[in-house]
């Protein structure tokens, strides 16, 4: 079983023996803060390529003759193959090992966006639809690789602070949501349908040597446990549904807000851009004190999931808003549910990876990478599933019944999964509470059965 990455390293030498260092030292915190700027980096990069289609690609797709049902399609299937891809790398993630994992998948994902930016030159119709689709699988099996091995190790390099950390990085996510539009748009308006994904393809490209040269390369063994017993473990499976709402509900986003905002307000593509920025730059600043939170008073992690839910759900009602509401659907309506939207998410997504991590060592499951990939995986793999769901079902009910009714749709969906896991954790404690009076009782009639015994004894 691995030790705790404070008290003992797995590194591996220049010839190939283990180093151990049993005390903390400048050595330790170097190779921790390597670990800070690789993850860094594959957060930011990631999400610039992720979030830079929303304001024009729906628009560009349209002009190829491809209708919204198949613009979801292109933006779910992303999600779909990133689903299975985490699901297998998880699964095999010490076999092939993380850094190799990591850097690999940087790599192909810096070409497969240079390749999405080429597209325009394809022909209209089946050949660019066919060409979208291969490439945004190629995209999302190495999108997969990367974010899995960058989960689990830093999952490794901080096992105390799991929350804190991944918090705390979750502003370079937000930073790459909250670049990746305007930027994609600025690009896009200025020099064309391309640039925007050369250029952030070259500097995915250019982040793989310096992540060659820094990660720390971690090692251990095997494990005998499967998803099905972690995905089957009860807590677990509700943790995994409230993932899949949240994603679900950023992904419907995707190909239907933009379309939405430019037909509603005639504003160009690169506005369009800066009104996402409210959700991305409201989730980035909230996450960090959200996972300082989970990681200070654990107990808090499951209210601020189930309420953080619940608000998301109320978010979607006004995003449109719901027609049964009667109000006037207004630019500064919108901006201001994004940001909340962008807080209530980051209550509900920084302590699912913590929940699901305790919840896994309470039920036996040993305490090392192995483990951590597993996590990563399962956790990859439902954000993923969410993803796919989310603009898929979005773009097409954005084409039959309106971009307010299908906001409010997903709303509702992210309502019943809060209150749900409220409803689960109600239980839990109720339980958690009889269990103790059990035992208490238990061990009352034992101290009484003993000194009813001492006398005689004497």
């Amino acid at each position: 079983m691995d030790k705790p990455f404070l008290h003992e390293s797995d590194f591996t030498s220049d010839d190939g023996q283990p180093e151990v260092v049993r005390r903390e030292s400048t050595r330790l915190s170097r190779e921790q803060l390597c670990t800070l700027i690789s993850a860094a980096s594959i957060n930011l990069g990631s999400m610039m390529c992720y979030s830079i289609l929303g304001p024009f690609f729906p628009n560009e797709a349209e002009k190829k003759n491809v209708s919204n049902t198949v613009i979801g399609m292109i933006f779910g299937c992303f999600a779909l193959f990133d689903l299975l891809s985490c699901l297998l790398f998880g699964k095999y993630l010490v076999h092939i090992g993380a850094k190799f994992m990591f850097v690999a998948g940087m790599f192909v994902s810096g070409g497969a966006t240079i390749l999405f930016g080429m597209l325009d030159q394809a022909p209209d119709g089946p050949v660019f639809i066919t060409l979208c689709f291969l490439v945004r699988v190629v995209d999302a099996i190495s999108f997969a690789a990367a974010i899995t091995a960058s989960f689990s190790i830093l999952a490794k390099a901080f096992p105390n602070n799991v929350a804190t950390v991944m918090g705390s990085l979750e502003i370079f996510s937000g930073l790459g949501l909250v670049l990746g539009p305007p930027l994609g748009g600025f690009l896009y308006q200025t020099f064309g349908y391309e640039v925007p994904f050369i250029f952030l393809g070259c500097l995915v490209l250019l982040m793989v040597p310096l992540n060659m040269c820094i990660l720390p390369n971690y090692e251990s063994a095997p494990s005998e446990h499967s998803f099905w017993k972690l995905i089957t473990l009860p807590k677990v499976g509700f943790i995994s549904f409230v993932i899949i709402s949240l994603s679900g509900c950023f992904g419907f986003l995707d190909p239907t807000l933009s379309l939405f905002i430019l037909n509603k307000f005639n504003l160009s593509s690169g506005y369009v851009g800066l009104v996402f920025l409210g959700l991305a730059l409201s989730y980035s600043i909230s996450s960090p004190l959200f996972g300082l939170l989970s990681d200070k008073i654990p107990y808090l992690r499951k209210w601020l999931l189930v309420f953080g839910n619940i608000i998301t759900a109320v978010c979607y009602m006004l995003l449109g808003p719901i027609p049964i509401l009667h109000i006037e659907s207004q630019l500064w309506l919108i901006i201001l549910v994004l940001v909340v939207n962008g807080i209530s998410a980051g209550m509900s997504i920084i302590p699912t990876f913590p929940e699901i991590l305790s919840c896994a060592y309470e039920n036996g499951f040993e305490e090392g990478l192995s483990t951590l990939g597993l996590v990563s995986g399962l956790l990859g793999a439902m954000w993923s599933l969410g993803a796919f769901i989310g603009p898929t079902l979005g773009g097409f009910l954005y084409e039959k019944i309106g971009f307010e009714w299908a906001a409010a749709i997903q709303g509702l969906w992210t309502l019943i999964t809060g209150l749900v896991m409220g409803l689960f954790y109600v239980l839990e404690h109720w339980r958690g509470k009889r269990r103790d009076l059990q035992n208490t009782l238990i061990t009352e009639e034992e101290r009484e059965e003993r000194t009813s015994l001492l006398p005689h004894e004497i």
